[in-house]
């Protein structure tokens, strides 16, 4: 595969698809936020109904049928794991504190993905580390600000910090599986496995399935629509042509939107501390990335 350009810039439909992207993911917090359907529930429906709609065009492609792809299936389902983790604990985070306190905390992706890179053994620029160190700084003002406003607040941002973690994971797994797999096999299987893994959390939980109010119907739909298939699936398109440094800058773009959405939409209006800590996460992610080009 030929390797990416990590100065250039996305052209062509790569822009309109990246440009939905931050719209879709940007909706996401908000969408989690109003719901009132049990979080495991939410990510059950959201990954179902995902998954049978790209089955189709996985099957289509035909490549469970290639022995030689057999592991990716494998390690598409073991990202699906990590995916519904990832999933419970972003969505936790809506419910315990503010949108633009969860949506910043989870913006750490990169950075966790850096510590992965540092405990295999590979380097990792000065300009990287600076930025890792920003990034980390801020999250303590964010806390700091969530802990004096309340005890929930502050679980909320541990269940942020955890969902980038996660995340981290499922995206490492994803970029080394895309490279040989179509992005409607893997998104099939993992979405898929995503929606099996928190089935025992509904069933041992007794937690309600169906039989929910026609708003949280169309809060689902919307964020499938947005979340899934403009967020996640269309920057798992773009990735197989533009540098994940360039459109990891761009997801950054995730928090403004989601703290502007829910300032008009919910009403929650950050404190300027909070703003303050959310800048330094954008700030240092930046700088990371960017360090990290070569």
């Amino acid at each position: 595969m030929k390797p990416h350009d990590h100065a250039a810039l996305p052209k062509g439909r790569d822009i309109p698809y990246l440009l939905l992207g931050i719209i879709g993911i940007g909706t996401s917090g908000p969408l989690i936020a109003k719901s009132t359907m049990p979080v495991p529930t939410l990510v059950f429906w959201r990954n179902l109904i995902g998954s049978m709609i790209m089955t189709p065009f996985a099957i289509r492609n035909g490549e469970w049928r290639d022995p030689a792809k057999k592991h990716l299936l494998k390690h598409s389902a073991f990202a699906g794991v990590f995916l519904a983790f990832h999933f419970l604990a972003f969505f936790l985070a809506m419910r315990f504190t503010s949108v633009a306190a969860g949506t910043a905390l989870a913006a750490l992706q990169p950075i966790f993905a850096a510590l992965y890179v540092r405990f295999k053994g590979e380097h990792i620029s000065t300009t990287s580390l600076v930025g890792m160190m920003i990034a980390f700084s801020s999250v303590f003002v964010i806390t700091g600000v969530d802990l004096s406003l309340s005890t929930r607040a502050f679980v909320g941002d541990l269940f942020g910090i955890t969902c980038a973690a996660l995340a981290a994971t499922y995206v490492a797994i994803g970029s080394r599986v895309q490279r040989d797999l179509a992005t409607s096999t893997y998104t099939s299987l993992c979405y898929g496995t995503c929606a099996i893994t928190v089935l025992p959390f509904i069933i041992f939980g007794g937690i309600q399935v169906t039989h929910f109010a026609l708003t949280e119907w169309v809060i689902l739909l919307l964020l499938i629509i947005g979340a899934q298939f403009m967020g996640h699936t269309l920057f798992n398109l773009v990735l197989k042509r533009v540098s994940p440094v360039v459109v990891s800058l761009i997801v950054f773009f995730e928090v403004p939107v989601a703290a502007l959405v829910a300032w008009i939409w919910l009403h929650q209006s950050p404190s300027p501390g909070l703003w303050i800590g959310v800048a330094g996460i954008l700030a240092g992610c930046t700088v990371f990335v960017v360090g990290g080009k070569r």
